[in-house]
């Protein structure tokens, strides 16, 4: 795996599930279209832009491009990089059919075209954090924070997650992903004592 300090944002959940398996990185998909009329979606992106950085990763096609100019839009460009994938024709093996285009989206690139991708972007590759970069959590965090297998763990999270102004809907591996890459573990105890759960 693949450590990237970014995030990359990629258009769905077949796109997240390739990437997750060369990267380690935050990725976040903006469920293609929906990021248009998601205000909490484009927020988080906003944070995650200022605090990281961003990578764009959408499919080489109308609809990818779509995606990519309105986020180009909406977020500090100095925040963000751009990466492109070739245009390969083909259709992915999930697919009865492929796409208009005729051509392979990010799901049906192979590692290696995904890396050269990343790299032309500009991506900080590299296993040591930078400064400012905040510590990926794991589900011992999340089960010590009480955000996780608690009796109480849901309304913690739920009472968190309004506190900090991010998507009520955030679940599992993504809200770790997005929490660890805005908050320390010490600053997230600091925002649940304030809410007045013990730890």
């Amino acid at each position: 795996m693949i450590k990237v300090r970014e995030v990359i944002v990629c258009e769905g959940r077949y796109d997240k599930d390739t990437l997750s398996q060369v990267f380690d990185a935050v990725i976040i998909e903006t469920g293609g279209f929906g990021v248009f009329n998601d205000r909490e979606k484009l927020a988080l992106l906003r944070r995650l832009a200022e605090a990281r950085g961003l990578i764009i990763l959408t499919d080489s096609d109308g609809a990818g491009f779509q995606i990519r100019g309105y986020l180009k839009g909406a977020i500090d460009p100095a925040r963000v990089k751009h990466a492109y994938i070739p245009d390969v024709p083909g259709r992915e093996r999930r697919k009865k059919a492929g796409s208009k285009a005729g051509t392979l989206g990010v799901e049906g690139m192979s590692p290696e075209v995904l890396t050269e991708a990343l790299r032309r972007a500009g991506a900080t590759f590299g296993d040591g954090p930078e400064p400012g970069a905040r510590a990926s959590l794991g589900g011992a965090d999340m089960y010590a924070l009480g955000l996780a297998g608690g009796p109480d763990s849901s309304a913690r999270r739920a009472a968190l997650l309004k506190r900090l102004g991010l998507p009520e809907k955030l679940r599992g591996p993504a809200l770790r992903d997005v929490l660890g890459a805005l908050y320390t573990r010490d600053e997230l105890a600091a925002e649940l004592r304030e809410l007045g759960f013990p730890l």
